[in-house]
């Protein structure tokens, strides 16, 4: 996983020294998520809800690199109360064509919120979906990371989508 994450640091911030950022190769996404938890979490959660914003920047027509903030709600069941989770990480994705089929991940580090000295963790959120000019629909598995001592991993699966907010020229 480390290996992973240092690999795409470097790609990122290799691609920030190399490309000029303009209103053609860069856009904001933002987006919302829905899902049920899976794993441990599923034991204390019962749904999932969450929204996203990316810096994305095309290193070519068909790979897009960039960096990803966002928060999701873990809505509690059986008297456990809800939480939420900040994932702050970079993203890549890999488009075929210039419309149609996707497929990338984010990764990075997720902030548990909502408990007192909550643990968060490591992530990695894979996602397979279909893209056009200004949207992205997509599938995903989400998970943190984390300890049994920490509470366990907070895993999700679900669907999402982003909107691209192109800058002006």
């Amino acid at each position: 996983m480390f290996f992973t994450v240092a690999i795409l640091f470097a790609a990122v911030h290799a691609k920030a020294q190399s490309t000029d950022i303009t209103s053609r190769n860069s856009w904001l996404k933002l987006g919302a998520n829905i899902g049920v938890p899976v794993g441990n979490a599923s034991n204390y959660s019962s749904f999932m809800a969450g929204l996203e914003l990316k810096g994305q920047v095309l290193e070519t027509n068909y790979l897009g690199l960039g960096l990803t903030a966002g928060y999701n709600h873990f809505f509690g069941k059986n008297g456990v109360k809800d939480f939420g989770t900040i994932p702050l990480g970079a993203f890549l994705r890999v488009y075929p064509q210039s419309k149609g089929f996707f497929f990338g991940t984010d990764l990075g580090y997720s902030v548990v919120t909502g408990y007192d000295n909550a643990k968060g963790g490591f992530f990695l959120k894979p996602q397979l979906g279909y893209h056009n000019y200004d949207w992205n629909v997509f599938a995903f598995y989400n998970n943190i990371f984390r300890s049994d001592v920490n509470g366990g991993s907070i895993g999700s699966v679900g669907v999402g989508a982003t909107y691209n907010i192109r800058f002006s020229k």
